[in-house]
């Protein structure tokens, strides 16, 4: 299947891009119009129902009517019936179907969720009223979070871009030094080693890249203040997926392989972010050459030399990169309030034990 990837074409949607509620795109692959053509019985359309059968079996995302053609691997395909709204049907699989979904997952060396076993789910159908209200009243929390997503990706942007612009119309103001004198690495340690399944997470490469999920460790352990990430930490991790991520989560504990990158002296935190950034690519190409181990880099390589701006120019372009770093926290932060806000009002509008007019007030107060 790998060799049918092109750089752009259809959307080819895979159980990483499933998440629960909705589409994480970022790691997406794309084929070929033919041979899109070609994989009739997994063509998406906009409005269905797209089920995780491997990994996170079960987790459900609405198909959206802006993503356009799209095809899928390892996907349950459920397209709703006249008398459904997709997007109740949606939150309502999320919401009360996981134990039916674990009792159905089958497979002695991967665990899978079937298409005969999703033809035998049963859920909860409210007069259809009912379902658009639910809908409705919960995708204004999902609309919410996708807006702050999409505040939070456009200053990031705004902010590289204002760097950039900085360093082109003014190379003077900038030097080159070594990226370990820009900040100080502190790796993590093996803290999922015997770990009591409650108290902080424990982040490693997986939450970094995802998110909590199912497979997520957590510890209650005594921990070092510079082994534990704090909203707006960076972190980096420098082994197998590397890629420098600013934490927006509760405190949390960093594992191994990760660095927590702390800024040196009066750099700020979005110029040492950018800075770290600035070496990804590089980096990644040192992991790749190393094809018998688990690619990383090294803390010699730590040594080499990034371009930043000289401190008066630093001051100079803190005062909107410093904001724009600030804005993309806290649209982060406001998302995570939202979503735990949908997560808790969930099961208690699918069971009944909630009535929409009442969780009206409680949604309008927060969006």
């Amino acid at each position: 299947m790998a060799n049918e990837y092109v750089e752009n074409g259809i959307p080819f949607l895979r159980s990483q891009n499933i998440k629960r509620g909705h589409l994480d795109l970022s790691s997406v692959k794309y084929i070929h119009e033919d041979f899109h053509q070609r994989l009739v019985k997994s063509q998406l359309q906009p409005g269905d129902l797209a089920i995780v059968r491997t990994g996170e079996p079960g987790a459900t995302a609405l198909i959206p009517d802006d993503l356009g053609p799209a095809n899928c691997s390892d996907i349950v395909i459920a397209r709703p019936g006249p008398d459904t709204v997709g997007r109740y049907l949606c939150y309502a699989i999320n919401a009360t179907a996981q134990q039916f979904i674990d009792a159905h997952t089958v497979g002695a060396v991967q665990q899978h969720f079937n298409v005969a076993s999703a033809k035998r789910l049963t859920l909860a159908v409210p007069p259809i009223a009912v379902q658009e209200a639910i809908a409705g009243l919960l995708g204004a929390l999902d609309d919410k979070i996708a807006v702050n997503d999409s505040i939070a990706s456009t200053a990031d942007a705004l902010r590289s871009s204002l760097l950039q612009d900085a360093q082109e119309q003014r190379l003077d103001d900038f030097v080159a030094q070594p990226l370990s004198q820009v900040a100080e690495f502190i790796n993590g340690r093996a803290f999922t080693k015997d770990a009591t399944g409650n108290g902080r997470m424990v982040v490693r490469i997986a939450e970094i890249n995802s998110g909590p999920g199912p497979s997520t460790v957590y510890n209650d352990i005594a921990v070092d203040e510079k082994h534990l990430a704090q909203p707006g930490d960076i972190l980096f991790s420098w082994s197998g997926s590397l890629a420098v991520t600013r934490w927006f989560r509760p405190e949390a504990i960093i594992n191994q392989h990760i660095f927590k990158v702390i800024p040196r002296g009066d750099n700020p935190k979005w110029l040492t972010f950018e800075a770290v950034k600035s070496k990804l690519a590089d980096y990644r190409a040192i992991a790749a050459d190393k094809a018998t181990t688990m690619g990383h880099i090294q803390r010699r390589h730590l040594d080499e030399e990034v371009v930043v701006p000289i401190p008066e120019a630093i001051a100079r372009l803190d005062r909107q990169a410093g904001s724009l770093w600030q804005r993309a926290l806290i649209a982060e932060q406001e998302s995570l309030t939202l979503a735990a806000l949908r997560d808790s009002l969930l099961p208690e509008l699918m069971s009944g034990r909630l009535r929409v007019r009442d969780a009206e007030k409680v949604v309008e107060e927060a969006v």
